[in-house]
């Protein structure tokens, strides 16, 4: 890769995690201020995939289109996160406009990386690795079910705040968001782990990077997992978030970090298929 693509590649790795700082800082928001940060990093964020690969959705080749295709869905969530998120901070600190805005931006998000691991895929089944693509399909489309259901019950919660109905949601709802929520952070890891192994297959990846991201996705699994199914509180008066493990791997855009990397992988390999990641 030359220089460019190279920059590009990088902070488009590091961007889950920039996301992660700049959006948990609440009192980073100043009017005017996160506004204009948000704009700017979009647009880097723009500038950066359509130079890595992004470009190649135009092109006539199918299956770099499909790759491209898919890259660009994947980390579409944390360039909406970078738009509309800066400066929000965490649910409890938040007004309820601002959750509103966060569940919806959570609930396109779920949409998008499911329909981005459909392309992938596709594009996989071309080239001939049926296994694990098919593992990770299956697993991907039931999470994003779940993460429509769960997500849609915060969205319908807010609305009905916002109406001025301060009428506490049931139980069985909430004991119900909190299964959807468990299964689809479990089931988002496991689909990752099992397209970084297709990828493996299809020599998209080297070995010590696909085991990486499995060792990875099989950790949060078991913090989640440890965690319990029921979804912990998080406000003021309990322990910090990000003192727990469990409570960060549970985050509903948490798992979609590493779906992200994975597209800034298929984005680099549509601007330049000879080279592996």
């Amino acid at each position: 890769m030359n220089i460019v693509r190279r920059i590009s590649y990088i902070f488009l790795c590091a961007l889950p995690f920039l996301d992660l700082v700049v959006v948990g800082v609440r009192g980073f928001r100043i009017q005017g201020v996160y506004q204009t940060v948000g704009g700017v990093l979009f647009a880097l964020i723009v500038i950066a995939a359509w130079i890595l690969g992004a470009r190649v959705i135009a092109s006539t080749s199918p299956g770099k289109r499909r790759m491209a295709l898919a890259g660009a869905l994947l980390i579409t969530p944390w360039a909406i996160v970078s738009l509309l998120w800066v400066g929000l901070g965490a649910p409890f600190q938040a007004t309820l406009t601002e959750n509103y805005m966060r569940f919806l931006v959570l609930l396109g998000s779920s949409i998008v990386v499911a329909s981005a691991f459909v392309v992938l895929k596709e594009e996989l089944y071309e080239i001939g690795e049926r296994f694990y693509s098919t593992v990770g399909f299956a697993a991907s489309i039931s999470a994003g079910v779940a993460y429509f259901v769960c997500v849609s019950i915060s969205v319908a919660q807010t609305m009905q705040r916002l109406s001025g109905d301060k009428t506490a949601f049931s139980g069985l709802i909430m004991n119900f968001y909190s299964v959807l929520e468990f299964v689809a952070v479990i089931l988002t890891y496991v689909a990752t782990a099992a397209f970084a192994t297709s990828f493996g297959n299809a020599r998209w990846l080297r070995r010590g990077a696909v085991w990486a991201y499995v060792i990875v996705c099989m950790t949060l699994v078991l913090l989640v997992t440890l965690r319990g199914v029921s979804f912990p509180e998080i406000s003021s008066s309990t322990a910090p978030w990000y003192t727990q493990p469990g409570v960060i791997a549970g985050i509903p855009a948490v798992p979609w970090i590493m779906p992200g990397l994975l597209g800034v992988i298929l984005l680099r390999r549509a601007g330049d298929e000879t080279k592996t990641a």
